[in-house]
Order: C-alpha cells, then sequence, then structure tokens
C-alpha cells in the first residue's frame, strides 16, 4: 500500500532586518552633520575655497605684497576655469555675464588712465581679483547648498581662530598700539592692517548669526548663535567703529528677514550679552564706552584719524569733479591727495605693537570705497563696479523673498557678508590680506543669486524644502 509523500511544512517568513534607528534632525554636531551631508565631488569642489580661507589663519609678513592667501586665491580661479572647460557648456548665464562683465569695463578704462604702467598692471590686477575673478570661481566651483554651508563654517572657524588671538592680545597687552596702550586685537594681521582681523571677526559674526536664524536644525542653531555671541568680544576689543556699524547693519537686517518679532527677542537678548560683557566682565568698559560715544561726536569733536578721514573724503570729491567720467586713473589717488587735500591732513597714522616696530604709515587712500572709486574710476567706475553690486544684492533678496523659509540656511548669510560690506565701504576700502574675503562673499552671494543650483522654486513646502538637492 502506496502512501502519499507529505507536504513540507510551510516555510516561516524571513523575519525582517532591523531599521536602523532614525535621527531626529539636529541630533548631530553641527559641523559633522554639514560635513557627513557632503558627497565628494561637492567637497573636493570648494576645497579650493577653503584653502584661501585657511591660509588667512597665517601670520602675515609684513610688508609683503602677495600673500599665501592670495596665491591660494589663484588655484581657487584655475580649479573654476578647469571645472567650465571640462562641463562642455556655458559657466555663467546671461544675469551673470552681464553683472561681472561690468566692472571689467569700469577697471579696464581707468587702469588706461593710471600714472605709470606698473601701477596699471598691478591695480588692474587687485580689482578684477576680488570684484570680478575670485566672485566668478566661486560662483562655479560651490556646488550645492552643503558646499556652501561649508563655506560659511569655514568663516566661522576663522572668525574664531583671529578673534582667540585678538582676545589674548587685548589680555595680555602685545596688541596693536591705541591711546598709549598695545591693546587693540588685530590677529595674524598686525597693526599695519588694523582692519584686518576686525574684517574677519565681523564676516564670522554676520555668517554665524545667518546659520543660526536660517537653519531648522536645533544643535546648529546653538552652535551658530554661541559662536555669534563669543565673536563680538573680539570684534569690540578690535574698536574699528566702522566694522560696528556694518555688523549692527547687517545682522539686524537679518533678523527683520526672519520676522520682526523674532528679531525683537534677539535684539533683546543680544543687548542683555552686551551689557554682561562689557559692563558685568569689565571688559575694557572705559574704553569701549570711549570708543562708542566717539561715533556720534565724529562732527562736533572729530579725533585726529576722523579729521584725516574727512580730509581725504574732501580730496577725492574734488578729485572727481576734475576728473567726472574716467577719474584719475588705478592707484593714482595718493600722487593727486596733496594737491586736492587741505592742511588738516596729518602726514599718517602711528602703528606700533604685536610685535612690529613703531612706524608712520602714510594715507594712501580715501577710507571710502565709493569715494576711491568716484575719484580713480570716475562715474564710470561708480556706476559699472558699485552698481553691479547693488544690482546683484537686489536680485539675491527677491531670490530670498520668494524662497520663503525653505533655503533660508545659505541665503540669510549670503545676503548678509553683502549687505555687511556695502556698508562697510563707507568707512574702508580694499587693501590688505583680508581682502580677498570680500571677493569669496561676494560669490557665495552670486551663487545664492544666479547659481544653476539656487534656483527656487515659488514658495516651496517644508517637505518640499527637505528633499532640495541642495
Amino acid at each position: 500500500m502506496s502512501t502519499s509523500p507529505k507536504a513540507p511544512p510551510p516555510l516561516a517568513p524571513p523575519r525582517p532586518e532591523p531599521r536602523p534607528p532614525l535621527r531626529r534632525p539636529g541630533s548631530m554636531p553641527a559641523a559633522l552633520s554639514a560635513l557627513s551631508a557632503l558627497s565628494v565631488p561637492s567637497l573636493l569642489s570648494v576645497l579650493p575655497v577653503l584653502a584661501v580661507v585657511v591660509l588667512l589663519g597665517l601670520p602675515v609678513t609684513p610688508g609683503s605684497s602677495v600673500t599665501p592667501a592670495d596665491a591660494a586665491s589663484g588655484l581657487v580661479v584655475l580649479c573654476a576655469l578647469v571645472q567650465a572647460v571640462r562641463g562642455a557648456r556655458r559657466p555663467l548665464n546671461r544675469t551673470a555675464a552681464v553683472l561681472f562683465g561690468l566692472p571689467v569695463v569700469g577697471i579696464t578704462v581707468a587702469a588706461a588712465g593710471a600714472l605709470t604702467t606698473s601701477d596699471a598692471l598691478s591695480g588692474l590686477a587687485r580689482h578684477l581679483q576680488v570684484f570680478v575673478l575670485v566672485p566668478v570661481a566661486v560662483l562655479l566651483l560651490v556646488r550645492d547648498r552643503r558646499g556652501a554651508r561649508l563655506v560659511l563654517w569655514s568663516l566661522v572657524g576663522l572668525a574664531l581662530w583671529q578673534g582667540a588671538i585678538g582676545v589674548h592680545q587685548n589680555l595680555t597687552r602685545t596688541g596693536a598700539l591705541y591711546q598709549g596702550a598695545d591693546i587693540r586685537a588685530v590677529g595674524t594681521f598686525g597693526p599695519s592692517d588694523v582692519m584686518g582681523m576686525a574684517t574677519v571677526v565681523a564676516f564670522g559674526v554676520v555668517a554665524a548669526t545667518g546659520l543660526a536664524l536660517g537653519t531648522r536644525a536645533r544643535r546648529q542653531q546653538v552652535v551658530a548663535a554661541v559662536c555669534a555671541v563669543a565673536l563680538l568680544v573680539p570684534l569690540a576689543l578690535s574698536f574699528s567703529r566702522g566694522a560696528w556699524i556694518a555688523t549692527a547693519f547687517a545682522c539686524g537686517a537679518q533678523l527683520l528677514l526672519v520676522g520682526v518679532r523674532r528679531a525683537a527677542k534677539v535684539f533683546a537678548a543680544a543687548a542683555a550679552v552686551a551689557v554682561v560683557l562689557v559692563g558685568g566682565l569689565g571688559m575694557g568698559a572705559a574704553t569701549l564706552q570711549e570708543r562708542l560715544t566717539s561715533i556720534t561726536q565724529v562732527t562736533d569733536a572729530p579725533d585726529q584719524s576722523v579729521v584725516d578721514r574727512y580730509t581725504m573724503w574732501a580730496a577725492a570729491g574734488d578729485m572727481w569733479r576734475g576728473h567726472p567720467i574716467t577719474g584719475v586713473g588705478l592707484k593714482a589717488f595718493p600722487a593727486h591727495r596733496d594737491g586736492h587735500a587741505s592742511l588738516a591732513l596729518s602726514s599718517g597714522s602711528d602703528t606700533a605693537g604685536a610685535g612690529q616696530a613703531f612706524r608712520r604709515q602714510p594715507l594712501l587712500s580715501p577710507h571710502n570705497m565709493y569715494l576711491l572709486l568716484l575719484s580713480e574710476q570716475g562715474m564710470l567706475g561708480l556706476l559699472t563696479v558699485a552698481g553691479s553690486w547693488l544690482a546683484l544684492l537686489v536680485i539675491a533678496l527677491r531670490r530670498l523673498r520668494r524662497s520663503g523659509r525653505a533655503l533660508r540656511d545659505c541665503a540669510l548669510p549670503a545676503c548678509g557678508l553683502l549687505l555687511w560690506q556695502l556698508v562697510n565701504f563707507l568707512y574702508a576700502d580694499i587693501g590688505g590680506p583680508s581682502t580677498i574675503l570680500a571677493g569669496i562673499c561676494l560669490g557665495l552671494t552670486a551663487w545664492w543669486a544666479l547659481g544653476r543650483e539656487a534656483k527656487v522654486p515659488a514658495r516651496t513646502t517644508a517637505p518640499a524644502a527637505e528633499s532640495d538637492p541642495r
């Protein structure tokens, strides 16, 4: 008697593999989170830009005209050129080509009117480097929002490094000479470039403020906010009134862009922090109070530095009236200064401290970028160079308004950095190693406003914002 074989027992369903626990946004430290989110091509693309920022942390050799950061900026331009050639497509859209082509016209015409061939070549190279070549290179090398965030955090890191050196200089009285004491924080830039550390630290404050206000990751908000508050100390100890005003304006604009209520809360917290740092801890309260008060006394009881500045402003305006269209030529302001300045102008400013001997530094510029453009490049230079900055800011702000809350983590600091630069140009001009940062910041703003990857959909929702490729 045959029996049919028994059916095999049914197989047990396979156990599902355990899923890795989901990580909530903001559960990783801000710096590690930004680094882990980077794709390898995006990281490699921005490495030359990061190299420029890192090299600005090295000590500057007194009297050197070319710094390691300047040399690295040439590498940035070369890498962008190679990428554009390999991409086999037009690297810039029409708007970008116009905005960065206009300054070339004004700068080239002014170079043709320079007094010497050496002035023409060096001035042309410097202006094109800062206002055209480096910004365009950054625009091309920053491929996505992750790369932009990394560049922004590198600015914050550089500011923390230079700021820490500046605070140490103030506490140990090894800084630059200020009112008879070596207490002015100048970082590694030395007393010959007292605006260098102030510029770097101010960029860090603006970038950190924008990152804190724009991100939704709680931990990144806290880290960025702490960095911004900490950087207020070296910014105050730089004693740079122009940097203070520009930083307050740029950070205030970022706060207003995210909402009046939030701005009021942050302003109140910032005021409390300032009271603790200056009053409670006694960090040079008397000196800072005197410096702050002097901002409102520039017309009633100006000090000699203010008198020199007003005199050079008047001289720059007089040069422009004599050459209204094309100016007196690139780098020609010092040669024409004495013929247009009054006797109130001093022979130079005293610099000493921070490891350097006392020297009398000549006054070679009006310390106002717009007046420098007018005097050396005329109305043509002002319209083509400064006009391109204004147009770039308008486009960036319009795109920020359309983006809503989706892309603010990069948009706010990008717009804030350009705002800071435009306000600071009322009290300063190009010069010194930190000038190259102006080109990087222009490039970041251009990436946000004009980049191919920066096209913003109209009023994206929160889920769509999380899937944004940047």
